[in-house]
């Protein structure tokens, strides 16, 4: 199976290419998920991110969705696990956040595998609580929170979509 069409994670995905940004403020946030949002590659990947609580990962997502066309609360699924959105144009969008996922039985009881196996932008926070369960990300995005209130953000590709994402980002 070719990385596009993701294969289960064994192991550390290869990173095909990487980049790194430094955000001042909130703005820079803003012009990634904008840079992203009009990519084409981006109706249905899978970006996984990753960074410790507050580095910023649902901020991120709450940007991506705003420029997808999201409207209305965008909430953290913290709880739920997973929130779906519709975006322009009835774009299939899935949040995910496995902070509290433990029990790979929900993963199937919760239907995980058939919204990963179908189209729709899938954006999962704390990817590596359901490791072995996951797809191969399509992007792989890291937030690190710097003592001054930035961050350093790297940005790694793991399929030619993710490639193709990671351009449209520079």
């Amino acid at each position: 199976m070719s990385s596009d069409n993701h294969p289960s994670i064994v192991e550390t995905p290869p990173v095909r290419a990487q980049a790194s940004q430094h955000w001042r403020d909130e703005e820079d946030t803003a012009r990634l998920a904008q840079a992203l949002a009009a990519a084409p590659a981006l109706r249905d990947a899978f970006i996984a991110l990753h960074g410790d609580l507050g580095a910023g990962k649902t901020t991120f997502v709450r940007h991506l969705l705003r420029a997808l066309g999201v409207t209305g609360r965008i909430k953290s699924p913290t709880y739920a696990v997973v929130e779906p959105h519709q975006g322009r144009e009835g774009q299939a969008i899935f949040h995910f956040d496995f902070y509290r996922f433990n029990d790979p039985r929900e993963w199937e009881d919760a239907g995980f595998r058939d919204i990963f196996a179908g189209a729709g932008l899938k954006l999962a926070e704390w990817p590596a609580n359901a490791r072995g369960q996951l797809p191969v990300p399509d992007l792989s995005i890291t937030i690190d929170a710097m003592s001054d209130d930035t961050r350093h953000v790297t940005l790694q590709a793991h399929s030619d979509s993710g490639v193709r994402l990671l351009q449209a980002a520079a």
